[in-house]
């Protein structure tokens, strides 16, 4: 059997990166990307914020506690994608099979490479050294049998660094690892396993198939398996979207009938990104959190898929006569929604004007 050679690259602190890249007196300094407010969270970090436990997904008051020298850049999202499509060319030089999971970190299966290299671990340097010195950022790589060990080792040596896992140290490597570092495996998950004794994935490889499958069901199998370093899932590229949204956090919580300014923005930047999509969305989607946190969600697929931006926007302003709360009911964040896609061959032709 094929070993397969699969590559993990990991953007390092990628939006705060780009944003230090492009202005040289950010270089060195705390940067938070993120939004001021009490709403809003940090969407990342450079090394020199996490130094004092600034983290991603945070709250951005708590990241000003934490490093009150933080320097505050709101995200700049169109930039930052235009970065990641330069980093996925550089990628496409190596292999056709990339799989994205993000802006900023993808999979490649480099086990036969379009550059003729002979190891995969000299396609990550490649790579890495590519992103260097023609984007002026750095990436980490991790390079593995498969796909949940280039994920962990990708985050081995970061920032900046390769970390390579060979098929004969799968078990050393995994055995000492904490049981909390195998993927899926969360909070829940590890405290129900402590109960069993299991601390490290050594200690979940001595508890066998069995009692596995009796407290977890079929996640026992996944859980049984990564133990012991096996993954067979595939390097899947270009999955598609299974839709397309925006939404935002409001600065204080609004009624209703005061969301209509940020649907109409949402809408917008939603029916931007879905153009780019080759597919047609037929459904409309209004996300609402209300200011007890509690999340709900309204949908609408018309006879035929909106064909404009103000079709969207019109749905989705609509949707809001169906939420069906008080009208006094005030509201934390609102989202925009494309969903149910389909390519333009399998929708129905639309009558001419002169059927």
């Amino acid at each position: 059997m094929t070993i397969r050679k699969i590559v993990h690259i990991d953007m390092d602190a990628f939006y705060a990166s780009v944003e230090q890249r492009d202005d040289p007196q950010l270089r060195g300094r705390p940067v938070v990307v993120a939004w001021r407010g009490s709403r809003s969270v940090v969407c990342a970090a450079s090394y020199e914020a996490r130094r004092f436990g600034v983290r991603s997904a945070m709250p951005a008051v708590r990241a000003e506690r934490l490093c009150p020298q933080a320097i505050f850049i709101p995200p700049d999202f169109t930039r930052y994608r235009a970065v990641s499509r330069q980093v996925r060319e550089i990628l496409k030089r190596h292999t056709d099979l990339i799989e994205p999971l993000s802006l900023d970190e993808a999979y490649l299966d480099v086990t036969e490479n379009k550059t003729g290299l002979p190891t995969a671990t000299r396609v990550a340097r490649a790579i890495r050294e590519q992103i260097r010195e023609e984007l002026h950022l750095t990436a980490s790589a991790g390079v593995a049998p498969n796909k949940f060990l280039a994920k962990i080792a990708s985050d081995w040596r970061k920032p900046d660094g390769l970390f390579v896992i060979q098929p004969e140290e799968v078990s050393s490597f995994l055995t000492p690892l904490p049981v909390g570092r195998l993927p899926g495996v969360g909070k829940v998950t590890e405290a129900n396993l402590e109960k069993l004794g299991v601390r490290t994935v050594g200690d979940l490889r001595a508890l066998g198939l069995q009692p596995l499958e009796e407290r977890f069901g079929r996640h026992g199998l996944r859980l049984y398996e990564l133990a012991r370093g096996i993954d067979e899932s595939p390097v899947t590229p270009d999955r598609p979207a299974q839709s397309v949204s925006s939404e935002d956090t409001f600065e204080q919580d609004v009624l209703l009938s005061e969301t209509g300014p940020l649907i109409r923005r949402l809408a917008e930047m939603t029916w931007s990104a879905a153009r780019k999509e080759s597919r047609v969305a037929r459904t409309v989607v209004l996300k609402l959190k209300t200011s007890e946190f509690k999340i709900l969600s309204r949908s609408f697929t018309p006879p035929s898929p909106p064909a404009s931006c103000d079709e969207l926007t019109g749905i989705a302003l609509a949707l809001r006569e169906r939420v069906g709360l008080s009208p006094q009911q005030r509201y934390r964040l609102v989202g925009v929604g494309l969903s149910n896609f389909t390519t333009p061959e399998e929708e129905p032709a639309q009558p001419t004007l002169f059927e």
